[in-house]
């Protein structure tokens, strides 16, 4: 049972990630586009992904606890993991506020700063796979 619960943590992780690599990215297409049609429809769509994305990450989650729980999975790269998946799911609560600011039409950031921005889960990403793969410590 271990690893099917193990390979459908991975398939969550990797579709809710696969949300949190795209949802910045049209962020940086929001700041730049003038034309209100457009805007609207890359709203819908950028709601549409953070619903999504968010519904991804709760089997994600959820299943990984269990690994976590039910398997007794342990060590100092766990804590590390933790905390990155806590930044993770921080991050795309943040997304969620910026995606409300975009829809009241009060965004301050420029493209340039999302697309900065939009790498941040990439880097969460990397450092996740290395601790849970190499388990350096």
């Amino acid at each position: 049972m271990y690893l099917w619960i193990k390979a459908l943590h991975i398939v969550f992780i990797a579709s809710w990630f696969a949300g949190l690599f795209y949802l910045p990215r049209l962020f940086v297409n929001l700041a730049e586009e003038t034309n209100p049609a457009a805007r609207d429809r890359l709203l819908g769509m950028a709601r549409r992904l953070y619903r999504f994305s968010m519904i991804l990450s709760v089997p994600a989650v959820l299943l990984g606890v269990w690994l976590w729980m039910g398997y007794g999975i342990k060590g100092g790269w766990l804590h590390a993991k933790l905390l990155l998946v806590f930044l993770t799911i921080g991050y795309h609560h943040m997304c969620g506020g910026i995606l409300k600011k975009f829809e009241r039409g009060v965004n301050a950031r420029s493209h340039t700063w999302y697309r900065w921005f939009n790498e941040v889960p990439v880097v969460l990403m990397l450092a996740i796979v290395i601790l849970v793969t190499v388990k350096p410590f």
